[in-house]
C-alpha cells in the first residue's frame, strides 16, 4: 500500500479536501486504484451531532456513518463508496484506546498519548486502508490521507507524531506529503509574498514531516522567481511545486494538477513511475469544458433555514448541478431562508419578506431540503403550498417531504392543526410521528441511517420511471421521525399516492401528486449518490420538469434499461445513466473564482 498526506497550512478552507480528491482523480486516471481517509482532529465521535452552521452538511455512507461532508468529495470524484472507518477523528481514537484500558488489554501499563494513541491512529490508517472501497476485491494501490486542520493546531499533535513516525515506518518510496499552503498577494505591493508558507513548511519539518509536494494557493500562477524562492527555502525541488490557482469552477483542479505534472511528482516519491499510465482525463475536460459554456438558466429556489451558509448544502448543490449539466442548463440557486416567507416576517420586516417572496415565485422550481428543528417550518410549508397550488415542479427531500404531507393535510383534508410530533408533540393529528425504535437520550447515531431498500408500488409512477422503471432502490437515509401509516388511508383518498415504501409496507418513502406535474416528496437522501456522469434520477426529474423537458425524460427513462442511483441492482437491469458524456462533478467556486470546499452558486 502507498500512502499521499495531504496537509494544509497558514490558514483553514484552503480546498485540501478537493485537492485531496482532485489527486486521488488524477491517481486513479493513471490506472491506479485509489482510496481515501479523512482525519478530523475534533473530540466528537462523529459528525452526526454537529450544527451545519458549525461543520457544514453531514455526509451519510452506505453502511450509516455520518461523516465530514468531504468524504462526499471523495466519494463524487473517485466514483467510490467509503466506510465509516475512512473517517477518523480524535473521539473514535480515544474511544477505542480507553475501551482496550478498561478490559485490560495494556497490561497495566500507564496509557499514554504516544505510543498508545499514535499507536491506535497508525493501526486504523492501515486497516482503513485496507478496506476495498470500488466495488472491486482486495485493497487499493494508493490510500490518500486528508489531515483536517492547520499544522500548529494543538489538536492535530498527535496525529502529526503519529503520522511521522508512520512515514518511517512504511519508508521512502511508500509515503508522498503534498503540503498545501497560501501564497498571498497583497494589493499594496502586488507581489506575491513566501514567507507565510516558508513558516508553515519550517513548523511542519520541526513537527517531523517533510514536504515532497507544495501545492500554493494564490489568485494567479506563480512566478518562476517565487517557485525557486520557495525551493531554496522549502528544501522542495522547484518542478515538485504546483500552483493551484482561482479557477472558475472546481472541476478545474485536476486538470492543473495534471498540465503542471504533479502526478509525474507524486509517482516518482512512490515508485511507481514504471507501472502507472499517462493520465486519461478525456471525459473530465469534456464535462468541465460543457460547463464552462453552458448559458441558458435554470432557476432553483433552495427553502431551507441554514442558508446562512452554503456547505450545509453541499451534496444538494452538486446534485443539482449533475442535473442541470446533464439537460445542458446553468445553473441558478434562489436561496431563500424559509422563516422569511412567514407572516411574521411581513410584520416585522416587510422588504426581506417580499424579497423572499419574489425569488421563491420568480424560479422553475422549488426544493425543500432536509432539516432540524422546528424553525422556519411554517415557510417551508408555505413553500410547499405554493409549489402544489401553483403547478410548480417540487422535491422535497426528508423533512421537505414530511412538511409536504402536513400542508395537504392541513390544505385538503382540512386538518388545521395537523403537525409533526417533532415540532408539537400534543398535536390531535400527528401527520408524522417519532419512530418506534429511536431513542428520545441519545443523540448521536440513534437515527435510522445508512443505505435502505424502498419498493416502488406503483409501476407508472414518475419515480419509478424516472429509475428506470425500477421495482426497488437502495437509497441513504437519515431520519428520526416518519409520516403516520395510520394517516394514509385518507392522505391517499384525498389524491396523495404514496408510491414508494418500506419492505414492510408501513414506513413511507416516497410520495407522489399524480394531478401535479412534478411534486415529490422521499424520506431518504438521494443527493448523497450522485455522480459526475451519473445525476441522482430525481434531481435529474426536477430540472427536467423546471426547464420543459420532463416527459421526454420520463420516456427515454422507460426505454433505457438501468439499475439505480450510483450502479446498483434493482432487480431487473444495470442503470448507466445517459452516458454520453456531459455529466459534471462538483461546484462552481464561490463568486470569485475560489474554490473553497467547493461552495458557492451563481446568484
Amino acid at each position: 500500500m502507498k500512502y499521499v498526506l495531504v496537509t494544509g497550512g497558514v490558514v483553514s478552507g484552503l480546498g485540501k479536501g478537493v485537492t485531496a480528491s482532485s489527486i486521488g482523480l488524477v491517481l486513479k486516471s493513471c490506472g491506479l486504484r485509489v482510496t481515501s481517509i479523512k482525519i478530523d482532529p475534533y473530540l466528537n465521535t462523529d459528525a452526526g451531532t454537529m450544527s451545519p452552521f458549525e461543520h457544514g452538511e453531514v455526509f451519510v455512507l452506505d453502511d450509516g456513518g455520518e461523516v465530514d461532508l468531504d468524504l462526499g468529495n471523495y466519494e463524487r470524484f473517485l466514483d467510490i463508496k467509503l466506510t465509516r472507518d475512512n473517517n477518523i477523528t480524535t473521539g473514535k481514537i480515544y474511544q477505542s484506546v480507553l475501551e482496550k484500558e478498561r478490559k485490560g488489554e495494556y497490561l497495566g501499563k500507564t496509557v499514554q498519548v504516544v505510543p498508545h494513541i499514535t499507536d491506535a491512529i497508525q493501526e486504523w490508517i492501515e486497516r482503513a486502508a485496507m478496506i476495498p472501497v470500488d466495488g472491486n476485491e482486495g485493497p487499493a494501490d494508493v490510500c490518500v490521507i486528508e489531515l483536517g486542520g492547520t499544522i500548529g493546531d494543538i489538536e492535530s499533535m498527535p496525529f502529526i507524531e503519529a503520522l511521522g513516525q508512520f512515514s518511517y515506518r512504511v519508508g521512502p518510496g511508500n509515503f508522498c506529503l503534498v503540503h498545501v499552503s497560501l501564497v498571498p498577494v497583497l494589493n499594496v505591493v502586488g507581489e506575491q509574498k513566501t514567507k507565510p508558507t516558508q513558516h508553515s513548511v519550517r513548523g511542519l519539518r520541526g513537527l517531523g514531516l517533510t514536504p515532497n509536494i507544495l501545492a500554493c494557493r494564490s489568485t494567479k500562477a506563480l512566478d518562476d522567481n517565487v517557485k525557486e524562492k520557495l525551493s531554496q527555502f522549502c528544501h522542495v525541488p522547484a518542478e515538485n511545486i504546483v500552483t493551484l490557482y482561482d479557477v472558475p469552477n472546481i472541476w478545474h483542479i485536476p486538470l492543473l494538477l495534471r498540465d503542471q505534472k504533479a502526478h509525474e511528482a507524486i509517482l516518482k516519491g512512490l515508485n511507481l513511475l514504471g507501472t502507472a499510465m499517462e493520465p486519461d482525463l478525456t471525459e473530465w475536460t469534456a464535462r468541465t469544458k460543457i460547463y464552462d459554456m453552458l448559458q441558458d438558466p435554470v432557476k432553483i429556489a433552495m427553502v431551507g433555514k441554514y442558508v446562512g451558509l452554503k456547505d450545509s448544502y453541499l451534496s444538494v448543490l452538486k446534485a443539482l448541478l449533475h442535473a442541470s449539466v446533464h439537460h445542458r442548463k446553468k445553473l441558478v440557486v434562489e436561496w431563500v431562508e424559509a422563516s422569511h416567507l412567514e407572516d411574521i416576517t411581513a410584520e416585522e420586516d416587510p422588504e426581506t419578506y417580499k424579497a423572499a417572496w419574489n425569488h421563491l415565485k420568480g424560479a422553475d422550481g422549488i426544493l425543500v431540503p432536509g432539516g432540524f428543528g422546528d424553525r422556519g417550518v411554517q415557510g417551508k410549508i408555505l413553500a410547499a403550498k405554493y409549489a402544489r397550488e401553483s403547478n410548480v415542479p417540487f422535491l422535497g427531500i426528508c423533512l421537505g417531504m414530511q412538511i409536504a404531507v402536513i400542508e395537504y393535510a392541513r390544505s385538503v383534508l382540512g386538518l388545521h392543526n395537523a403537525n409533526s410530533a417533532e415540532f408539537d408533540p400534543k398535536t390531535p393529528n400527528p401527520c408524522v410521528i417519532f419512530m418506534p425504535e429511536g431513542s428520545k437520550t441519545h443523540m448521536g447515531g440513534t437515527m435510522r441511517l445508512g443505505s435502505r431498500r424502498t419498493y416502488l408500488k406503483v409501476p407508472d409512477c414518475k419515480s419509478a420511471k424516472l429509475y428506470g422503471d425500477a421495482t426497488f432502490v437502495d437509497e441513504r437515509h437519515r431520519h428520526r421521525y416518519e409520516v403516520n401509516p395510520d394517516m394514509i388511508a385518507e392522505l391517499e383518498a384525498a389524491g396523495m399516492s404514496f408510491v414508494g415504501r418500506d419492505e414492510s409496507g408501513r414506513r413511507m418513502e416516497i410520495v407522489e401528486l399524480p394531478s401535479h406535474p412534478f411534486f415529490i416528496g422521499v424520506q431518504f437522501h438521494p443527493e448523497f449518490k450522485s455522480r459526475p456522469g451519473k445525476p441522482s434520477a430525481l434531481f435529474s426529474g426536477l430540472i427536467a420538469a423546471s426547464c420543459g423537458q420532463l416527459d421526454s425524460l420520463l420516456n427515454k427513462s422507460s426505454h433505457v434499461s438501468k439499475a439505480v442511483g450510483s450502479g446498483m441492482s434493482n432487480g431487473k437491469t444495470t442503470y448507466k445513466a445517459h452516458q454520453n458524456g456531459n455529466y459534471s462533478n462538483g461546484l462552481n467556486g464561490s463568486l470569485n473564482g475560489a474554490y473553497m470546499n467547493g461552495n458557492g452558486m451563481h446568484h
